[in-house]
């Protein structure tokens, strides 16, 4: 079988590679949608007002803060995220056959991202709980090493790298599912809106849909995504919640924001972000995958279907 071992490093190689360059690109971005979402009072300027907020406290390299745990940190998730979808739906695949398969391909994209994202989330959450640190409190540590070496020795591996365990999963797993099976639909849909087939499309048209599927698909996983991902950035702040377990600081939090505020505060700038990150990363894994040889699976209709 083409899907073989040597398939799986290649998409989770192209993976980590779109990972880290689409989030560490976007790191500036991220810098100002997260001092909003921590701070909304100060940061009450929108996207735009916020970057010129950060330039004029901190200078322009204030706009790179959390680069290094960025790049780390999803380039291993992008690995076991890209690399895990790819090896979980073609597992089903091959155990439903071709019928079931194509009767059910949008539960196993559901079900191989949920999986694929679980076991990323594993090793992204400690350079998170990093970056945020760094991002809330610029002068906490220099830098991704410096950062976790001060963030687990005064707050201990669980409390310190895993606080934010349970957010970034309400997070990452709801938005992944929404990101792969939007993304493989609209591709789809617009593939077959050219009369063809993904497995056919090459060159510029491949990479159009790649891109415009992209975009669909991040900002439908931004919106799912957003309360959580607000909760991630509030609890990792030093203090945030109070004492207590997880879930009851998160209660806390939840309870002094509001649902409305959760749901919006900051959605404009995270919908620019991941639309212009999810676009990026689905036309760079293409790049990647064609550059290493392997040709990227697909769903087929059976041909009693065509």
């Amino acid at each position: 079988s083409k899907y073989d071992l040597t398939y799986y490093l290649k998409g989770a190689l192209a993976g980590g590679i779109c990972c880290s360059i689409t989030h560490g690109a976007l790191t500036p971005v991220d810098v100002v949608k997260t001092r909003i979402q921590l701070d909304p009072v100060t940061y009450n300027k929108g996207l735009i007002g916020g970057f010129r907020q950060v330039i004029a406290a901190e200078g322009v390299g204030g706009l790179l803060t959390g680069l290094g745990p960025t790049v780390v940190g999803y380039f291993i998730q992008g690995w076991f995220k890209f690399g895990g979808v790819e090896f979980f739906k073609i597992q089903f695949a091959t155990a439903l056959g071709e019928e079931k398969t194509w009767d059910n391909k949008t539960s196993i994209y559901l079900a191989s991202a949920a999986m694929a994202e679980f076991i990323a989330d594993i090793f992204l959450c400690p350079l998170e709980a990093t970056r945020i640190r760094l991002v809330s409190e610029p002068t906490f540590a220099n830098g991704l090493a410096g950062g976790a070496k001060r963030l687990m020795a005064e707050e201990g591996i669980i409390k310190g790298f895993y606080s934010g365990f349970g957010p970034i999963l309400l997070k990452q797993i709801p938005y992944t599912m929404a990101k792969f099976a939007v993304q493989g639909d609209a591709a789809e849909r617009i593939a077959g809106s050219m009369g063809k087939e993904l497995s056919e499309l090459k060159g510029a048209s491949k990479l159009g849909v790649s891109l415009s599927s992209g975009v669909i698909a991040g900002v439908a996983a931004a919106i799912i995504s957003h309360p959580a991902d607000t909760l991630l950035s509030k609890v990792n702040k030093a203090g945030a919640g109070g004492e207590g377990s997880i879930f009851t600081r998160l209660g806390r939090i939840a309870g002094e924001i509001g649902f409305m505020k959760l749901c919006t505060v900051g959605l404009g700038a995270r919908c620019v972000m991941i639309g212009t990150l999810t676009a990026g990363q689905f036309l760079l894994f293409d790049v990647v995958m064609d550059v290493t040889g392997a040709e990227k699976f697909h769903f087929h209709a059976p041909a009693s279907r065509k």
